[in-house]
């Protein structure tokens, strides 16, 4: 291995489909294709409604995450499934993991700002609209999409240094940091420090705070008297809940594959990471439009006009 790493140097990858199901990727394509149609239509629609709450501006925010993250990966994933095209230039995949990591970094903060403004919302309910102003919904905005870009930003430069050989083959059907750094036969030691801080100082601090939050809500409902009222708090956090686990669930499965499943199915590599670029985008739209009525009003009343 290392005397093929000395008389190399990769400068493409190769992506893969799905393992064992390669005469069924026409089809596959056709699926994805449809999932991605879609993440693009629904994460639009909800940018659709003009509705000037701080609510409403986070899950502005979540959507527009999950419309970069769709078009981070649908390039490779279609041209995988339906242009049988495997191989991908590595500054273009390096390009693609940056704002894949990115924009997952950006999704797990608005989760951790909607934990927020779900709390503020039921324990001070009279100072919601104070407490949340524009100005501060827009620097928080601001403040979290300047901690995703540069998070991520020394990703590119240490991937860079390093030396790439054969095999050249990837474990999914886009490039992800942890993927594209185990084909390295250089030290990349620095690589891996760096992406364990950046998950635990950022995904990891994310998901202790959204749980905290969630600790001191429900404090916060078990000490009203009412049960309805009980209830139709805890109704308003359903729809950020499911966002959650739609988001963290497959997001830890595949880390805890890289990590600790070498020796898992190709199979479950691929499927783990396909989930967790697409139900996010895809299903994230559909459980706020079920949820929220004054985004359904907002929407029907646009198609109205539209027809």
């Amino acid at each position: 291995m290392w005397s093929l790493c000395l008389s190399c140097s990769s400068s493409s990858f190769l992506l893969v489909g799905v393992p064992g199901l390669e005469d069924l990727h026409t089809w596959l394509g056709i699926l994805f294709c449809s999932a991605y149609i879609m993440a693009l239509v629904g994460n639009g629609v909800v940018l659709l409604p003009s509705l000037h709450q701080p609510m409403y501006y986070f899950l502005s925010m979540l959507a527009l995450s999950d419309l970069g993250l769709s078009v981070s990966t649908m390039p490779t994933m279609l041209s995988i499934f339906l242009l049988n095209s495997r191989e991908v230039n590595i500054n273009a995949c390096i390009a693609q993991l940056y704002f894949i990591h990115t924009f997952s970094l950006m999704e797990s903060a608005v989760l951790l700002a909607m934990a927020f403004d779900r709390f503020v919302a039921i324990q001070q309910p009279l100072r919601y609209a104070s407490i949340l102003t524009d100005s501060t919904v827009l620097r928080i905005g601001l403040a979290f999409a300047v901690r995703s870009v540069f998070m991520v930003m020394p990703t590119p430069i240490l991937l860079r240094r390093l030396q790439f050989c054969l095999p050249n083959v990837l474990s999914h059907s886009f490039c992800l940091h942890q993927d594209v750094m185990k084909l390295s036969c250089s030290d990349r030691r620095i690589n891996n420090i760096l992406g364990l801080f950046v998950v635990v100082s950022t995904m990891g601090l994310d998901s202790v705070l959204i749980v905290l939050s969630y600790i001191l809500i429900i404090s916060t409902v078990l000490g009203i008297a009412s049960q309805d009222e009980r209830l139709k708090a805890l109704n308003t956090c359903v729809s950020h809940i499911c966002a959650v686990l739609i988001f963290y669930i497959p997001m830890i499965g595949i880390s805890m594959i890289h990590r600790f499943g070498k020796h898992a199915s190709p199979l479950v590599h691929v499927l783990m990471a396909d989930v967790y670029v697409l139900v996010p985008p895809v299903m994230n739209p559909i459980v706020y439009s079920v949820k929220t009525k004054q985004i359904r009003r907002r929407i029907l009343l646009r198609f109205q006009r539209a027809f």
